[in-house]
């Protein structure tokens, strides 16, 4: 529900679908379809190499969030603060651009 939250507010051509390595806290991906409209993909078992951009991401999430860490207990304003840092932070692979200016010259391209 909380993805769903998030989502929703882009433009459909931006959420027409997403890929999830295949976590448990997937286990409901079947109402984004019938909730956003939004189609649900995964990895194959076994190959993170799949998603590389996501296991580049969870390595550079360990940085703020050791994997003891109880992910369900930090407040929304931690969990947004962790979230800005990491699409603040400007990366080669995107031209020197943070992930947000990216994103944003993404969805300026939709309209």
């Amino acid at each position: 529900n909380r993805l769903m939250d998030v989502m929703e507010p882009l433009p459909q051509p931006a959420r027409s679908s997403i890929t999830f390595d295949r976590g448990i806290e997937f286990r409901n991906w079947r109402k984004l379809k019938p909730g956003i409209g939004t189609e649900a993909w995964f990895c194959d078992p076994q190959a993170p190499w799949q998603k590389g951009s996501v296991e580049n991401l969870n390595k550079r999430t360990r940085r703020y969030l050791p994997r003891d860490t109880p992910v369900a207990a930090l407040s929304n304003r931690s969990m947004k603060a962790i979230c800005d840092r990491l699409n603040g932070t400007p990366r080669k692979c995107l031209g020197w651009r943070t992930p947000a200016e990216a994103f944003r010259d993404e969805l300026m391209k939709l309209g």
